[in-house]
């Protein structure tokens, strides 16, 4: 089990931290919420995250940016960056129930007949998004079924003062809803913004239905998270979030929804999709807004992480020869794998290649590495597909499977091809033939004793008398 610390299971104990260590710019006041801010959000990506203090004459400030680090989401979890994806896996093995409370700072401003476009400061962030997008709210709804919780994030469309408009895609929450529509009611929900790094991360966990993620962001924060009962309906919200927004999942409704930027790099399409009609509002005194701004590399991590644990759990069930995965950034954190793996049997990377493929419908290229491989570092496992990879041996195609409906690639089903790189050494390869070169000591130099930094070029090369 990682050796972790508890933390603080609110927004701003994070952003205090992010300040006392530099690591958090704070803007002019009434930067424009229509792509300016979302433009000063990605230049600042990664490097520090954005406070728009009043952003278009809002009272509320809009963060944005705050966990767009891997280092920095393992900081906030108390971990060390190594231990980032072992410490979800834990996590979602031993979830912490939360902890009911009466009363909670959520819940001390409430609005009863919201105007959402009045009362929240919604950016419109890429190019052609059809308009203001809630994007980092977490939507929790309850099976009608068991009761038991789900927690995710969609986007939605600010599509009306009391309506949002929802790509709401085959998961849970879509489960949930259709128990109920079958019967024609309308599913209670209630979306959270301005959540803990710790429920952030625990919304985008691959787990069995009627699993409460809000335990595992328990887990990850080493205590019960302390929850509130909605005002209108029996969900139970984080207690210290910053904003709640309330309302149902609208049966039988349907309405235009998108463009929207997705993690791609492109826009997900426009579409009638499910309506969210908003019956309150409720938030902190001086609430702070997060947004997420479509594809960037917030919106990345948080898939990735949760993703990353689930698959490795998965692959190590089976093959006890996985060490390590990751998704990599030039696959948008979710359609390409890499799998590291340590002294498979003959023929053992194939499976773990087919495993990998069938481990989320995301996954569309897998490479598997051996041990001496860094599977974070693009360059070598390239070099890996370049000096141990052939395609007549060492290539696996999945014709006509499940894919990504995002990936443009696809059809409109989301159904394409997938591909497995099997580049590790072939188990009866002679030794040297795949010996690495290496520099004796190289790695015990130590530059700042052998270089004299006080020599100039002339003093050692001149044209003599």
């Amino acid at each position: 089990m990682p050796n972790q610390q508890r933390r603080d299971h609110d927004l701003r104990s994070w952003l205090n931290r992010l300040s006392e260590t530099g690591r958090l710019a704070i803007l002019k006041s009434g930067v424009d919420l229509h792509f300016e801010l979302a433009a000063i959000a990605n230049r600042l990506d990664g490097n520090r995250a954005s406070l728009f203090p009043k952003p278009a004459g809002h009272d509320m400030s809009v963060i944005s940016g705050l966990i767009s680090d891997r280092a920095w989401m393992a900081e906030a979890l108390g971990v060390e960056k190594s231990e980032l994806v072992h410490a979800f896996q834990d996590a979602v093995a031993n979830p912490l129930p939360s902890k009911l409370i009466e009363t909670a700072p959520c819940q001390e401003i409430v609005h009863d007949d919201p105007d959402l476009g009045e009362i929240l400061p919604i950016p419109t962030h890429n190019e052609l998004d059809s308009g203001p997008y809630i994007a980092a709210g977490l939507a929790i709804t309850r099976s009608p079924q068991t009761g038991v919780q789900n927690v995710s994030i969609h986007r939605l469309q600010l599509s009306g003062p009391k309506e949002l408009g929802a790509l709401i895609l085959p998961r849970h929450t879509l489960a949930f809803f259709e128990m109920g529509e079958a019967e024609g009611k309308d599913l209670d929900i209630a979306i959270v913004i301005g959540a803990s790094p710790a429920a952030l991360l625990a919304s985008q966990a691959v787990v069995p239905i009627n699993f409460d993620e809000l335990e595992i962001a328990g887990a990850l924060g080493c205590a019960p998270l302390e929850v509130v009962r909605c005002m209108g309906s029996d969900i139970h919200v984080p207690a210290h979030a910053e904003i709640v927004i309330e309302g149902k999942i609208v049966a039988g409704a349907r309405a235009p929804e998108g463009p929207f930027g997705e993690f791609p790099q492109y826009y997900g399409e426009r579409a009638e999709r499910h309506v969210i009609h908003v019956n309150t509002v409720t938030h902190r005194k001086n609430p702070i807004y997060h947004t997420i701004v479509g594809g960037g590399l917030e919106h990345l991590l948080l898939g990735a992480i949760p993703r990353e644990a689930t698959i490795l759990t998965t692959l190590q069930r089976s093959f006890p020869c996985v060490r390590d995965v990751h998704l990599s950034m030039g696959g948008t954190m979710r359609y390409h794998l890499n799998v590291q793996i340590e002294n498979p049997k003959i023929g053992e990377a194939k499976n773990v290649i087919a495993a990998a493929l069938g481990s989320h419908y995301d996954i569309k290229h897998v490479v598997v590495v051996d041990a001496d491989v860094d599977i974070y570092d693009s360059e070598k496992v390239e070099w890996a597909v370049a000096t141990r990879f052939q395609a007549d041996r060492d290539l696996v195609a999945i014709h006509n499977a499940q894919g990504s409906k995002l990936d443009p690639s696809t059809d409109d089903d989301g159904v394409g091809s997938k591909l497995g790189f099997d580049a590790t050494v072939p188990p009866a390869a002679p030794v040297f033939k795949y010996t690495t070169i290496r520099v004796p000591g190289e790695e015990d130099v130590e530059l700042d004793a052998v270089i004299n930094a006080e020599a100039q070029f002339s003093d050692i090369v001149t044209d003599g008398d």
